[in-house]
C-alpha cells in the first residue's frame, strides 16, 4: 500500500479517536463513589452507553472499530447485551454503507424462554466465522468471558475482543486466561485517571 495512503488512514483515525475521546470525557466520565457491576468501587465511572447512543458517538466507534479490524479478516462482530447493544447496530449501519460484509450479534445473559429460545441473537453464526467481541467498557472482562462461552457452546470459537475503555482493573488478564486477546480503542489512563 501506497505510504501516502496510509498516513492518511492513521490521519484519519488519530482524527476520529481525538474526536471520541473528547466526547466521552465531556459527557461520559463523571467523578463520584460508584460500584461497578464487578462489584468494585471507584471513584469515577465511564457511562459508555452515554456515547455508544448518540448519532455523533455510534458514528465515531463503528468507524474506528471497523478501522482497527482491517486486516484481521473479521467476519462477525457481536457482544455482551447491554454495553455492545448499540455498538452493533452502528457497526451494522456503518459496515453496510462501507461494503463490508459483517455479521452482527448480541449474546444474552440467559437464553429466551420463548420465540427461538436464543441466547445469541442476531443472523445465524457457522463455526469459521472469525468473530471479535465488543463492549464499552472493561474492568475484570467478566460479560465478555460469559459471551465467548455462550459462543463456545454452539460451536463458535473467538479470539479477540475490543473495547473502548479498558480500566486497567485486571480484564486483559482476565481475559488472557480465557483464550481471548484483549484490544481497546483507549485505557483509562487516556483520561489522566
Amino acid at each position: 500500500m501506497d505510504s501516502k495512503i496510509i498516513l492518511m488512514e492513521n490521519n484519519e483515525l488519530r482524527e476520529l479517536k481525538g474526536r471520541l475521546l473528547k466526547l466521552l470525557e465531556k459527557e461520559a466520565l463523571r467523578r463520584g463513589d460508584f460500584t461497578l457491576s464487578s462489584g468494585k468501587k471507584s471513584n469515577y465511572y465511564l457511562d459508555g452507553r452515554v456515547i455508544t447512543l448518540t448519532p455523533e458517538g455510534a458514528y465515531l466507534i463503528a468507524n474506528i472499530i471497523l478501522k482497527l479490524c482491517e486486516g484481521k479478516a473479521i467476519s462477525a462482530i457481536g457482544g455482551p447485551t447491554l454495553g455492545a447493544d448499540p455498538i452493533v447496530g452502528a457497526l451494522g449501519v456503518i459496515s453496510h454503507i462501507k461494503g463490508v460484509a459483517l455479521k452482527t450479534f448480541i449474546v444474552r445473559k440467559a437464553a429466551k424462554e420463548h420465540g427461538a429460545r436464543r441466547q445469541i441473537e442476531g443472523p445465524p453464526l457457522i463455526k469459521g466465522d472469525k468473530v471479535l467481541l465488543i463492549d464499552d467498557v472493561a474492568t475484570t472482562g467478566k460479560a465478555l468471558i460469559e459471551a465467548k462461552e455462550t459462543l463456545a457452546r454452539e460451536g463458535i470459537d473467538c479470539s479477540l475482543a475490543m473495547v473502548i475503555v479498558d480500566r486497567c482493573e485486571g480484564a486483559g488478564e482476565n481475559l488472557s486466561k480465557a483464550g481471548l486477546k484483549l484490544e481497546s480503542i483507549f485505557t483509562i489512563r487516556d483520561f489522566g485517571l
